[in-house]
């Protein structure tokens, strides 16, 4: 299988450059490709914090992309509960994945985080 970076995808995303939007769309379209949680991390980073794109804008275009069905995420499960969330609180990506983790994932998390430690009492 092969992986795409959050570059491929934001080219895709954004259609920003003829050449490169064109490629990335071959590559989007025409291959099975991996997208790893890492990478899904950077582009809700990139999307947010350089192009100020809304959260909400972010989330349904990323669970929109990510039901093609030659794109496999990292952990799907972890990553929709993520967007949804991230979508919803006004949290960082990332403090959303941790908390998807916990709720899905049924992982502990520690964390000195006042937001994400009082999210995670709530489903406790």
């Amino acid at each position: 299988m092969k992986i795409v970076d959050a570059n491929i995808i934001l080219r895709y995303l954004l259609n920003d450059s003829d050449d490169l939007s064109d490629r990335a769309a071959e590559i989007l379209e025409n291959n099975m490709v991996f997208v790893p949680n890492e990478v899904v991390a950077e582009i809700v980073y990139v999307l947010e914090k350089v192009y100020k794109v809304e959260k909400g804008k972010i989330s349904i275009a990323l669970l929109e992309l990510f039901e093609y069905g030659n794109l496999q995420v990292g952990d799907f499960g972890i990553v929709n509960e993520a967007l949804r969330v991230y979508a919803e609180r006004k949290l960082d990506f990332v403090d959303t994945l941790l908390y998807a983790y916990y709720k899905i994932g049924k992982h502990d998390v520690y964390t000195f985080d006042k937001k994400l430690n009082n999210l995670l009492s709530e489903i406790r």
